[in-house]
């Protein structure tokens, strides 16, 4: 079986160590690298090409973001799982914008942080559910959007509803529950707006709602 190759970037020698010695128990994956600051990740990432990188936020030099950024344009097939302390609105905006494909609170449990790494190398999208329930609070049924753009006004207020919680990671069944209606008519809602708006995934959906201001704190 091939195993799914990790890259650690963080300046914490010892949180790096415990999360080497926790990835390599795992029969499905392994570290191949570290770094302990942003520009050692631009550095090292394009030569050894992991399959995700796992980075904290805040690190000398460069930062998580930045270091983001940087790779994006380096090997934009790269995926990036964000874990970090900070569970404020700004810093997920910030890295989501910049390309990760999760975001993750340090807190989690050993088994949640493995499930965001094979979600995140499958090419999904995972947010931490404290991070989601937080932001997305105050959001719905509100009756105007944040971007005037047409394809996000021909959407209903139904349909932008379920946008928001798609951005912010809940499933199907959880947005079905929190508004009210069956799993079949939230797919039927998502089904509409993906088409109206153009998006072929869910990854699209995330994107879409950082670049046109969807995720903005109420």
């Amino acid at each position: 079986m091939k195993k799914l190759r990790i890259f650690l970037a963080d300046d914490h020698t010892v949180f790096r160590q415990g999360l080497t010695m926790l990835i390599n128990a795992q029969p499905d994956m392994g570290v191949v690298g570290e770094a302990c600051n942003g520009q050692e990740v631009i550095q090292q990432v394009p030569l050894l090409q992991p399959d995700v990188v796992v980075m904290d936020v805040s690190m000398p030099v460069v930062d998580g973001a930045q270091a983001t950024e940087h790779l994006k344009n380096l090997c934009p097939t790269a995926k990036v799982l964000a874990l970090t302390a900070y569970e404020e609105g700004k810093y997920v905006r910030q890295l989501l914008q910049a390309g990760v494909s999760g975001y993750l609170l340090k807190h989690v449990a050993a088994d949640e942080l493995t499930h965001a790494i094979r979600m995140v190398a499958g090419g999904g999208m995972y947010l931490d559910p404290t991070i989601a329930g937080k932001v997305v609070e105050g959001y719905l049924h509100k009756s105007v959007l944040p971007d005037k753009s047409t394809e996000s006004r021909s959407l209903s207020a139904r349909e932008a509803d379920v946008l928001r919680l798609l951005a912010w990671a809940y499933s199907n069944k959880e947005i079905a529950a929190r508004l009210g209606v069956s799993v079949k008519t939230v797919e039927t809602y998502k089904a509409r707006l993906m088409e109206k708006l153009r998006l072929r995934s869910r990854v699209d959906i995330v994107r879409y709602a950082v670049q046109h201001g969807w995720l903005q704190e109420p």
